[in-house]
Parts: structure tokens; sequence; C-alpha cells
């Protein structure tokens, strides 16, 4: 009897040996590289809130000020992920980097064009209205060759509106754009949330349109991609990765309160907890990440056509959403 009880209590010992070794087992460490926007919150809560170390991932993220250098870190191999404005991988792929879009960030509705509230415009039908009463010229801050800009192009052909009927002040920083229309140098801002939120609740801008009504409600402001090397010799990896984003969507869909102070440890927006709130809760749909491929293929076709994009690329070429279609079954 006594040979027994030893016997099970060794294969118990072993049993929790192997458990302790798996817990164990060290994270796989993997960089994130990305910019700052709304749509950007998954991944900041993922790594602050542990989603990615259940996973079994260590994710260092780093910031790019820039797009392009982004997109040239994820090219050289200094970054395994790359978070960026959706038109980047066209401009990566068409100069021959091999790179793989394997997911929206997460988070609609982004991109914004806001008004200083002195003008009394609720939307960009009445910014027509403006225009045909032929008041002064507003000053328009954006971002040129860029979705910012499309956005406003597509409503300007929308409502029968030219770039003449308002002036375009084109900027290459975005927090600059935002302190123009702060400082009252600009009267409409085409930019992206949280930044164009804080405009709303602390200075009384007025939303004139958002990506989800100008385009669809899951059409993306950001995308994750990674190397095709990356996808096709470190599947679970990747896998693990987008599991890690989907577990930090889950806490700002249902406790969006605790998600914005996960991303306060990490101050990384630099905006006040009630303005990142205030931008989660006015989105038009849950957090998820299959985004509208098709209305990102019509936006990449319009700059095309404008001469910004060049080259021949389709969402075909480089999407490879089958993973994360997987996971949001």
């Amino acid at each position: 009897m006594n040979r027994i009880v030893w016997v099970i209590a060794g294969a118990a010992a072993l049993a929790l040996g192997g458990a302790a070794s798996a817990a164990d087992k060290p994270l796989t460490k993997v960089k994130a590289g990305h910019l700052v926007a709304i749509d950007m919150a998954p991944l900041f809560v993922a790594k602050e809130s542990g989603c990615f170390a259940q996973q079994g991932l260590d994710v260092e993220t780093v910031f790019f000020a820039n797009p392009g250098d982004n997109n040239a870190a994820l090219a050289g191999g200094a970054i395994d992920f790359s978070t960026n404005p959706f038109t980047l991988p066209f401009f990566a792929a068409n100069s021959g980097v091999p790179i793989r879009v394997i997911a929206a960030a997460g988070g609609w509705g982004v991109m914004e064009v806001v008004a200083q509230g002195k003008h009394g415009l609720k939307s960009m039908d009445d910014l027509k209205g403006y225009v045909k009463a032929g008041k002064p010229k507003l000053k328009i801050a954006t971002l040129q060759g860029d979705t910012l800009e499309l956005i406003l192009k597509r409503e300007f052909s929308r409502l029968g509106l030219s770039d003449k009927d308002v002036e375009l002040v084109y900027f290459n920083d975005l927090l600059a754009m935002v302190e123009s229309f702060r400082s009252g140098q600009v009267d409409l801002l085409s930019h992206i949330k949280p930044y164009t939120t804080d405009m709303v609740v602390s200075k009384g801008a007025t939303v004139l349109t958002t990506s989800a009504k100008t385009y669809s409600t899951t059409t993306p402001n950001t995308v994750v991609s990674v190397l095709d090397k990356t996808l096709k010799g470190r599947p679970q990896v990747v896998t693990s990765y987008l599991k890690g984003l989907q577990c930090a969507a889950a806490i700002i869909n249902k406790q969006p309160e605790k998600a914005v102070e996960y991303l306060a440890k990490g101050n990384y927006f630099r905006v006040a907890p009630k303005v990142l709130l205030a931008s989660m809760k006015a989105a038009p749909a849950p957090v998820s990440f299959t985004p509208d491929v098709l209305a990102v293929q019509t936006v990449v076709d319009e700059l095309t056509q404008l001469g910004y994009v060049k080259g021949s690329i389709s969402t075909k070429d480089i999407f490879r959403l089958d993973i994360i279609k997987g996971l949001e079954k």
C-alpha cells in the first residue's frame, strides 16, 4: 500500500514539476514599432495588462515619429511587427519589401475632421453652405499625400467643392498640426483620435465627419504588418501577438475605464484620461481587427490616381488575414 502511495505521489510531483517548467519558460522577445493614435491602444493595453505575457511574448514597443522610419525599421529587421497607416505597406511593397498586412490595428472611425466651434459648423454639408455663402476661406490643416488629405478630397467631391474653395495648409508633423488648431491658426483640422477628441473636449471643437462616415465603419486608420519570412517562419508568434491584441480589445470594449488606467502607466498619448475615455466611447463599433479590404483598395486607387502611390501593388498582393479571421470567428 505504501508503495502505491509513493508511486502516486511521485507522479504528482513530476506533473507539478512539468507545470512549473512550462510557467518558467522564457518569454519570446519581439519588437513592435508604432506611432500614436487611438487604434494603437490595443498594443499598449496588451503590453501593460499582461495580455502579451499570457501568450508567451515579451513585447518591446518602439515609437517612431515618422511612418517612413517605421516602414524602414520593419524592412531592415530592426522590429518584428509594425503598426502604421494602411497606405505605408503599399509604399513598402512597391519598393520591393516583402511586407504582409495581418490585421487592422484595432479601432474604427479614428480619422476625424473637426472645426473650431466659433464657426457653428456641425457637418461637412454645413461647410458647403459656408462656402456657398461667400464667407472668408477657411484654413484646413492636413497631411499631404495621406488619408487625412484624401478624406477631405472625397468629401469635397461629394459636395461639389474644390480645393480652391478653402485653403489647405499642409504639415509634416502631426503634433504641429494639432497645435496650429489649438492656437487658432487654422479653422479645420483633419487628424486622428484622441487628438481630435482633445480638441472637442478642451476647445469646444465640433466633429464634421469621420472615416467611418466617409468610408465605412471598419475602414482602418492603421494596420499591423510583418515581413513574409516572419509570417511563414514564425506563425505561432504571429498568432500569439494577435491573441494578445484580442485580449486587450476585450478590456477596451468591456472595461474602458480599466483600459485608460493601463494606458496612463505608459503615458502613451499624452492627453488627459477623460479624453482617452471619451475617444474610446465615441467609437462607432467595438474594437476588432478584420479591416474592410475593399475600402482600403478604393483609397489606394484614389491615392494612385493623385500620384501619391506609385506602383501596381494591390490588397490581394500583401493582405494576409487568414489568422485574424480565424481568431475572430
